[in-house]
């Protein structure tokens, strides 16, 4: 129900900010609007405060909106009425209403932005967990327990990294624009900096999803490698460790994260027998060597060992707070990043260089609002920043049917001193609802593939 009230929500605003901006544009240019719709199909809610003011109607299905203006070309047009039809306005006046749609969404981003800076984001500091063996990140030099302050390009300015996710960020940036990017690293005390190049110019970036950082090979956020729970009773209590113990090496390898452990228990068994293993650890400003032999498990059709203990402490975490005006430029930066690569993202796959997996649609958006909202507000503001971001662009896109295909007919009109003719419009019209229907199958597809876990 969470889910479903959170996907309704959402879609609710975007929808009424989207459509408030040609109303308020519209009116503002004094063309009549007929109608404000939230939503398609049976009228379930309508106000109107006289017969000739603007009809205000919420319908049953919430799957987007729409503002309907006067205009000749959809009914006749009373004689005194004319100079307010919207098809009599100027260009730039038909222009403006139609760009002040995805614009508003572009503005909502900002301000939700900017509203999650200024209230605080509690996040994962940026300490680096172990890279993976063989990647790039651990061939650039990265190491388990770095701390990286700042990210710029090959020949740029510095920034600085105010956590994981943010640095997780640039790097995905980096990654869609195939160009190198710095680092400035200090230890996890702060002590002996320098500096590495990540050399992404050459790095698959077919997908933008969670699964980029494991490509390049950076790690989850640092983890000390100190003992939680320890369950009674398990080969790990059996052998005498303890909650707080502090693993210093693990049959002979040394220990510098929590993920350590764990890939080292995992893998000592030897054809479906445990290998004993000697662990190094420290109690009490004390050195204690014991012998721990794993039990060894079966899930999966996969065969690891366990020692029944939670390994390692949770990640050291940061507020990322702004102050107003600070937050409002993060807010516009934020903003102008994700615009910027959503469109070189659809670039990309519409010349195939990147996968059509990263066309997501409702049920995608329903989940990720559901899971937004159990994380906390500024997290919702942040996924609702996104979609209207998302929202903002895609009606940008030069498709008949969306805005940007009507400010594509505006623009031949501009040039050429006379409008699309009826033949064309008819025709772009056809082959922009086969495109749009394309994209929608696919997304669809994506959306159910993702939650069967085939994706």
């Amino acid at each position: 129900m969470t889910t479903l009230l959170a996907f309704v929500f959402t879609l609710g605003v975007l929808v009424v900010v989207h459509e408030y901006g040609h109303y308020r544009v519209a009116r503002a240019c004094g063309v009549k609007v007929l109608r404000f719709s939230v939503g398609f199909g049976r009228v379930l809610w309508r106000r109107q405060s006289s017969p000739q003011a603007t009809e205000f109607v919420v319908c049953a299905l919430p799957l987007g909106g729409y503002v309907r203006m006067l205009d000749e070309r959809e009914g006749a047009v009373d004689a005194a009425d004319l100079p307010r039809a919207f098809n009599r306005q100027p260009l730039w006046a038909r222009a403006a209403i139609v760009l002040a749609g995805p614009l508003a969404n572009l503005a909502l981003a900002v301000v939700l932005y900017a509203a999650a800076h200024w209230i605080g984001i509690e996040e994962p500091k940026a300490l680096m967990g172990p890279p993976v063996a063989g990647s790039l990140a651990e061939r650039a030099g990265l190491r388990a327990g770095d701390w990286v302050h700042a990210v710029a390009p090959a020949d740029g300015d510095w920034q600085d990294v105010s956590s994981l996710p943010d640095l997780g960020w640039q790097v995905a940036q980096a990654a869609v624009r195939r160009e190198s990017l710095r680092l400035q690293l200090t230890d996890r005390a702060g002590r002996a900096p320098r500096e590495v190049m990540l050399d992404l110019s050459g790095i698959e970036g077919g997908e933008v999803d969670a699964a980029l950082a494991r490509r390049i090979g950076l790690g989850g956020p640092y983890s000390e490698p100190v003992l939680g729970e320890v369950k009674s009773g398990g080969p790990a209590a059996s052998a005498g460790l303890r909650p707080g113990d502090r693993v210093l090496s693990l049959g002979g390898v040394p220990i510098v994260d929590a993920k350590n452990i764990v890939e080292r228990v995992r893998g000592a068994v030897r054809d479906g027998q445990p290998v004993p293993q000697q662990w190094v650890v420290e109690r009490d400003g004390r050195m204690l060597s014991l012998a721990v032999t794993p039990r060894v498990v079966q899930e999966g059709g996969q065969t690891f060992g366990r020692v029944e203990v939670v390994p390692g402490q949770p990640p050291q975490r940061v507020t990322v707070r702004h102050g107003p005006l600070q937050g409002l430029q993060q807010g516009a930066r934020r903003t102008w990043e994700v615009s910027t690569l959503t469109v070189k993202m659809l670039g990309r796959m519409l010349v195939g260089q990147a996968s059509l997996k990263n066309l997501s649609g409702p049920l995608t958006i329903a989940d990720y609002a559901g899971q937004s909202v159990g994380k906390g507000l500024t997290f919702y503001l942040g996924f609702l920043a996104l979609v209207s971001v998302s929202l903002g662009v895609l009606n940008l896109l030069p498709l008949p049917m969306l805005d940007g295909g009507h400010l594509m007919y505006y623009i031949f009109e501009g040039v050429t001193g006379r409008p699309v003719s009826d033949l064309w419009l008819a025709r772009l019209q056809r082959g922009g609802i086969v495109v749009l229907l394309m994209m929608m199958s696919i997304a669809l597809f994506n959306d159910v593939t993702r939650l069967l876990g085939l994706h």
